[in-house]
């Protein structure tokens, strides 16, 4: 009689209400994507430093053999 006992006790009915609305709660949960990794200059920025410089350097060469 115990065993009928623990059976009942472990099968519970659903009980839905006849009245009002029934309400669940959704949980949102968010997911996390990795960190993009992104360059502090790009190529093409680099590209045009590189020229600037390159062409600082002609010029100042032109105008030491100007001075000499």
């Amino acid at each position: 009689m115990a065993d009928n006992d623990l059976s009942d006790l472990t099968q519970l009915p659903t009980l839905l209400p006849d009245t009002g609305f029934l309400h669940r709660k959704d949980e949102h949960n968010l997911i996390l994507c990795k960190p993009k990794l992104m360059p502090l200059k790009s190529v093409t920025l680099e590209k045009l430093e590189k020229m600037q410089k390159e062409a600082e350097e002609k010029l100042k060469e032109q105008k030491e053999q100007q001075q000499s």
